[in-house]
């Protein structure tokens, strides 16, 4: 062959390659998810990163230059100077105090009734296994409410809570402070490691238990043999989750640490926020995103590389259950006190005091329904109706609804859609960087992620002087993206854990029979990973129906939300309103996750155990 042909060949064969690259459906969807995830996330963290470095209008004079120029002005004044044991250095100490206490209390509690649900002959399994994601489903604010009407002091909150009305003296330090939050979310995030772990133990082959049995070991050397170091990685997972949840929480410290004027991070970075220091927040966030992105890689550094396993395999896994033996009776009391105190007693206490005229009035006197229906009364509430009768309810009821349902569909399809890019890209460059990227938006403080993208979209969003995005100030448009960027972590776990369950021979079969890369996907992955889109729906759903700290900076009376009213209403000195709030949003959550779990198969155990 010439040299002339030789080239005119190469030459085909390059282009014969760019084509079926660039025609490929799912090359294509590769390619449109990096671009809107770096726009949406890399943009976003960019642009907070250059407002910390440039000086605002306000403090030119102070800083001595140009507004618009670049300063370290901010991080100076954060970092060292005469503000920074105020500004940093205490809110600092008391979020790592929080973070670090409130992962080793809900790692114990959730690991250990993941162990006892999974693989022990528990009796009451399916009362238990409703019970114990009860505190996934509420609120921490919502515990935060309960735990005050418990043990609120006449010193301090103006009104005796339930045990002072006994005439049970309890201390300040026991109603508000760090005991009272790390307690309070202890109970809230424990669910958490509990769905980790019960997923990582129904993955075990209970043979391997047996084995050691079989060699005499007793049951602790079996659990700390055998089973603890296969649940480890799971188990430190759980831990980088409830961290970070934990020194990122806003409604907690504001509900129990405002009044004895506990800060953290998260608290100072709201103040400043709404007090329009928007490059200070952005330091304290970029702050707090680096002590998260520390504890994920510490975390990686002690797993190891991440290793995948099949679920399926021929044999089929076996789990025979570990006896409890003579200690089953008391577990089971033990248990049953625990969710008594833990779970039904804060949710009772919430339903009591929405019935009450006057805070720390627990006579039947003082019981109405006023909170609820009642007419306005001047010297009540504010002069407001009860919620039923509010305005402000039916629109913040009506702005939650559309608000979890719109996120819930398209936060689950953009989440399975990208789950299938990483389960397919496995081990490939554009799964990593899909996997990556997605992963930023867990790191970046939700308070913090909802200054982002109040900044960014307040303003039109335009290229070479052509307007692409308007401005979404206070528009509900604004609150959907926002919160499905957010979740897109939770989302895309969950679809991958999907979607590396369907094997691959099943679309190459289908490939070699003539069916494209559409018919492929619904007439194959769709079908297959049904029972996980309701699943990673209802993660979407319960996540963003009692979001406040996302979307706290982002509200306006227009698009007011369930959890922002009962805020509103709790700052207001209107707790039973709050209280009546808290009550229909926990029903919703309820009832929506009752229903997909009875018709459509839901399990949050398993989208959240990717």
């Amino acid at each position: 062959m010439k040299p002339k042909d030789q080239n005119y060949s190469k030459s085909r064969r390059l282009k014969n390659q760019i084509k079926a690259v660039v025609t490929n459906p799912y090359n294509l969807i590769v390619l449109i998810a990096i671009v809107l995830l770096t726009y949406l996330i890399v943009f976003p963290l960019l642009d907070m990163i250059s407002t910390s470095f440039t000086l605002a209008q306000k403090d030119a004079r102070l800083a001595g230059g140009a507004a618009g120029s670049f300063t370290l002005y901010y991080w100076q004044r954060l970092l060292g100077s005469a503000l920074t044991k105020q500004m940093l250095l205490q809110p600092l100490l008391n979020s790592l105090l929080i973070g670090v206490c409130v992962s080793f209390f809900a790692i114990l509690i959730g690991s250990a009734l993941a162990w006892l649900m999974v693989r022990t002959d528990l009796p009451f399994k399916p009362f238990f296994s409703l019970a114990v994601i009860i505190p996934y489903m509420i609120p921490s604010w919502c515990k935060s409410q309960a735990w005050l009407t418990m043990f609120k002091t006449e010193r301090i909150g103006g009104a005796p809570g339930f045990l002072m009305s006994l005439g049970i003296n309890v201390p300040d330090w026991l109603a508000y402070g760090p005991v009272a939050i790390i307690t309070v979310l202890s109970l809230h995030y424990y669910a958490y490691a509990y769905l980790l772990v019960s997923a990582a133990l129904n993955s075990i082959n209970s043979e391997l238990e047996e084995m050691g049995e079989i060699q005499g070991a007793g049951k602790a050397t079996i659990l700390r043999k055998i089973t603890f170091p296969l649940v480890l990685p799971a188990m430190l997972s759980a831990v980088i989750l409830t961290f970070s949840k934990a020194i990122g929480t806003f409604g907690v410290i504001n509900y129990l640490g405002s009044k004895v004027n506990f800060v953290t991070l998260s608290s100072q970075l709201y103040m400043n926020s709404k007090s329009q220091n928007t490059q200070t927040a952005f330091a304290m966030a970029l702050i707090m995103i680096c002590i998260a992105s520390i504890s994920v890689f510490v975390n990686q550094k002690l797993i190891g590389s991440r290793k995948s396993y099949a679920t399926i395999g021929g044999k089929g896994g076996r789990s025979t259950p570990i006896r409890l033996g003579k200690h089953k009776l008391l577990i089971t009391a033990v248990l049953f006190l625990f969710f008594v105190f833990g779970i039904i007693m804060p949710i009772a206490l919430l339903i009591l005091e929405s019935f009450m005229l006057r805070e720390g009035d627990y006579s039947l006197s003082n019981l109405t329904l006023h909170y609820w229906i009642g007419n306005p009364i001047a010297t009540v509430m504010e002069g407001q109706p009860g919620i039923f009768k509010n305005a402000n309810f039916i629109n913040s009821l009506i702005n939650s609804l559309k608000l979890t349902f719109v996120n819930g569909v398209f936060g689950t399809i953009f989440g399975q859609i990208i789950g299938y890019i990483c389960a397919k890209g496995r081990g490939k460059l554009h799964g990593k960087v899909v996997e990556q990227l997605v992963f930023i938006p867990y790191l970046i403080p939700s308070i913090a992620f909802g200054g982002i993208f109040l900044s960014m979209f307040s303003a039109p969003q335009q290229l070479f002087g052509v307007t692409l995005v308007p401005s979404l100030y206070g528009t509900f448009a604004l609150l959907t993206i926002t919160s499905v960027v957010k979740h897109l972590p939770f989302a895309s776990r969950a679809g991958t854990s999907n979607m590396l369950q369907i094997g691959g021979e099943l679309e190459e079969a289908a490939e070699i029979a003539g069916a494209g890369f559409f018919k492929r996907f619904i007439r194959i992955v769709f079908p297959l990973s049904k029972g996980g889109f309701i699943s990673g729906f209802m993660l979407i759903f319960v996540s963003i129906m009692k979001e406040l700290d996302l979307i706290i900076l982002l509200m306006t009376p227009k698009t007011s939300t369930l959890p922002y009213l009962a805020f509103q209403y709790q700052n207001s000195n209107s707790p039973q309103a709050s209280d009546c709030v808290a009550i229909v949003m926990f029903s919703i959550v309820f009832l929506v996750y009752a229903l997909a779990n009875i018709f459509g198969d839901a399990d949050l155990a398993k989208s959240m155990g990717g």
